[in-house]
């Protein structure tokens, strides 16, 4: 139940940012809105209100903004409140916004963790345990939130810098963890498992876990300011680094294994939610900029393709073709479709493979 509502909020919050994106900016040009959709059909819940019918679909995959004329087979009537009737920057302002909400969603929402989380500090001389993952050898071992790791293969340790190079050099290898929980000492053997990780390269290398953080003494606040310079920089961070991803995967750096569909989504909100606020806050602000980037790409039916049609009306002086648009679109939509089918595919056989 954790796992569905958490989804169901993670992706409900950024779907609607998106939408009201371009709801706004088109209401603000004086294009005519005649629906706004928060999934697809059909619906649970529709109310019309003003020009505008208001409906929440039962497929929480997308959503969508539906504008006087913006359909390439719609026939236009030169009404002024129609959206081929508006500036070509009007019209890509409208298409931006979307994407640009995505993107300061996510500013909010790390400028929000930052200042209302604080500042994590840690023990430097113990090694205290603090989330542990339930499908990591950590958590079958045993081991829980608050124990103290002492050693590892026999050797004391008390840094936890020291404890996780140990084991990020092993990969699928056994090893021998020394920790105390209330007032018992436990030694247990696991075996680490490979998880991803991006070298200073920008590639993408297997380091060995075993599933479980660092657990804060406590935490210290920071100014708004301090908060307004880490959500920013963070922000940025998560930018360039999602451009460097997509970048990889379109010229194949990057193996297709390591994208997520919405199942993935659906299982790390749950995740996430258990570990805390903070957590699934900072995973919906970077799911947010990956869906920001991801609809700025060239792809027709995405926001970066109606981009590149309205650069090429520009340059031409008029719009192309219907023809040539819904031509577009379908072979777009047809992509589109083989993603999600490719997506949902990997996250099947991971979690069989989990299993």
């Amino acid at each position: 139940m954790v796992t569905i509502l958490s989804f169901i909020f993670v992706l409900g919050i950024l779907i609607f940012i998106h939408e009201l994106g371009h709801f706004l900016v088109a209401k603000k040009v004086g294009i005519r809105v005649e629906r706004f959709s928060l999934g697809f059909p059909p619906n649970i819940f529709t109310k019309k209100k003003g020009e505008t019918t208001y409906c929440i679909g039962i497929i929480p995959l997308g959503g969508y903004v539906k504008m006087a004329g913006e359909q390439p087979d719609e026939e236009s009537t030169g009404a002024p409140d129609e959206f081929m009737s508006k500036t070509v920057a009007q019209r890509a302002a409208v298409i931006f916004a979307g994407p640009f909400m995505n993107y300061v969603l996510a500013m909010v929402l790390m400028i929000s963790i930052f200042y209302f989380g604080g500042r994590p500090v840690y023990d430097e001389n113990r090694v205290i345990v603090g989330q542990v993952s339930e499908d990591g050898p950590a958590f079958e071992a045993g081991l829980k939130e608050g124990d103290m790791i002492i050693a590892i293969d026999g050797k004391q340790v008390s840094h936890f810098d020291t404890l996780r190079t140990i084991i990020n050099s092993r990969i699928h290898e056994p090893l021998v963890l020394t920790w105390i929980h209330e007032q018992d000492t436990i030694v247990a053997e696991m075996i680490t498992m490979a998880a991803p990780m991006q070298n200073d390269q920008g590639e993408i290398d297997s380091i060995g876990v075993i599933g479980f953080t660092q657990k804060p003494v406590r935490y210290e606040s920071n100014s708004f300011g301090e908060a307004l310079s880490g959500g920013f920089v963070t922000t940025h961070v998560i930018v360039v680094e999602t451009v460097k991803f997509v970048t990889k995967f379109v010229t194949g750096q990057v193996s297709p294994k390591m994208i997520g569909g919405p199942l993935f989504i659906a299982r790390q909100s749950g995740k996430e939610a258990r570990k805390g606020a903070a957590s699934l806050f900072f995973f919906m602000a970077v799911l947010s900029v990956n869906l920001g980037v991801l609809n700025v790409l060239p792809i027709p039916v995405l926001d970066g393709g109606h981009l590149v049609f309205l650069a090429v009306e520009k340059i031409r002086g008029s719009p192309l073709s219907m023809k040539t648009r819904m031509v577009a679109q379908q072979i777009g939509l047809v992509v589109l479709l083989s993603l999600i089918v490719f997506v949902t595919y990997n996250d099947i056989l991971r979690v069989i493979r989990e299993f």
